[in-house]
Order: C-alpha cells, then structure tokens, then sequence
C-alpha cells in the first residue's frame, strides 16, 4: 500500500508517503515523477494538507442501489452530479463550521473519492483506469434545506460550497481495489453508515469514463462516488465528524455551529 499525502511544516509544504507515523519526504511531483529526499518526519510534527489541489471536485447522487431503493427512484444510467466549488476543500483534522447565512440541518455524506493522476479526455473505459491516481476518503458537507427551498431551482451548488464542505484527504492510497471497500462514517463515536462500495450502480472506472466525455479531467481532480444509507445531520454544538475506509485511511474532523 502507497498513501501519500501534502502537508504543511515551518511555513513550507511538501509532500510524501505515509508509512504508520511516520512520512517519508519525496521532491519533484507527487502525481508525476516523485523522488524520496531520505527526511523521515513524524505525523504528528506536521499539518495535514488535502492530498491534492483539485481544480474541482465532481460528486454524485444517487449512485447506490440500496439508497435508490429506499428513496425509491429510478436507477441512473448515467453519472447525475454537481460540482463543490474550490473554496469547499478541507483537510482532515481542519473544522467545518456552520456558514452564517443558514440555520437548517448540516448534513454529513461519508463517501469513496476517486482522485485523478493525469489530464483524461473522452477515454472508453478500458482507458479510464490509466489516468487515476488513487482513491481518498469524502465527507461531502450539505445545506440539506437549501436544495429544494426555492420551488423553481434547485440549489445543489450552493447547498454543497460552502467554506469547508468538501472534505477529502487524508491520503490519497494509490494501492488499493476500490471493489472491496466498504465506508463507515462515525457520529461522535456512533456508526452512521456502514455500506459497500460493491453496492454502486456506477463502478468508478466507468465513472470516470462517462465523466471525460463531459469535461476533461485534471491531475489532482477529485471524484464523489456519492453516498448510502444512513446520512444524517450534525446537531450537537460540537460533532467528532469520521469516514472511515479500511485500506485508505480515517479522515476525521469536528463540526462547529
């Protein structure tokens, strides 16, 4: 298993891979050529970065099937998505806060992200697997009221940019089959969800397929493979926040109002 991971130390960022608790120092380009520099830094020494920089992140909806049944609707034959702005993204171990201009319920979405490695446009899916890079570990943070409060538009984009509601990191683990994956999301030490990633309607090499054909895909992009069952709102004055993918990483963070 490879996790890498950005951080920030003395003013500086770098980047390396995780190793327990401990991170081995690499220069050059962390999705391109990248060279041990042989500094060993403890984990605990540094502030953890998101893993990458996107120049977005896409995320999904509806794209398990025990979600779809249950609210029942239709299964999709394509990606149904949205876009999270850039200001979105936070790292693990940063808080979310709640934004001034909204009062309703702030929804956790524990979820598998795809992260990109190389610039990808229309590639059939046999080709899709050559651009990913590796896969990270979602909270995908909603203004759950604000989708539907105007009757003639839907505001996913809104709802979901907010300052700090794309949480992704902490590694991006670049050795791992996402098939047998499963996402746990805990609630101050209460499992949430628990479901798994076999479960998806649209696998992740297709789903970067589809997605080239809309948009060309940058290194360091970051793709929501969309939730399951269990999601629920953040309601007490301060939440302990988790997703948890064995095999990836834990990405935890707090939720303040």
């Amino acid at each position: 298993m490879t996790a890498w991971l950005r951080f920030a130390r003395g003013g500086l960022t770098g980047f390396g891979t995780l190793e327990d608790e401990t991170i081995a120092v690499h220069e050059g380009d962390m999705l391109g050529e990248a060279r041990p520099t042989g500094e060993i830094l403890g984990l605990a020494d540094v502030q953890l970065l998101t893993p990458t920089q996107p120049s977005k992140m896409i995320a999904l909806w509806n794209n398990f099937h025990a979600l779809a049944a249950k609210l029942e609707l239709p299964e999709p034959k394509e990606p149904l998505y949205f876009l999270k702005a850039p200001n979105a993204f936070l790292a693990g171990g940063q808080t979310i806060r709640r934004p001034r201009s909204y009062d309703g319920p702030i929804v956790y979405e524990g979820e598998l992200g795809i992260v990109i490695g190389k610039p990808g446009k229309d590639l059939p899916e046999d080709r899709a697997e050559s651009i990913i890079f590796g896969y990270t570990c979602v909270n995908d943070v909603t203004a759950a009221r604000i989708i539907d409060r105007d009757p003639t538009f839907a505001q996913w984009a809104r709802a979901k940019s907010f300052d700090g509601f794309g949480v992704f990191g902490p590694v991006a683990e670049t050795d791992v089959d996402p098939a047998g994956l499963t996402v746990r999301t805990i609630l101050n030490g209460e499992e949430r969800q628990n479901y798994p990633i076999s479960d998806m309607i649209i696998p992740p090499r297709r789903i970067v397929s589809l997605l080239s054909y809309d948009m060309t895909l940058e290194p360091g992009d970051v793709i929501c493979c969309g939730t399951s069952v269990g999601v629920g709102s953040m309601k007490a004055p301060s939440n302990r926040i988790e997703v948890h993918i064995e095999g990836i990483g834990r990405l935890s963070n707090t939720f303040e109002q």
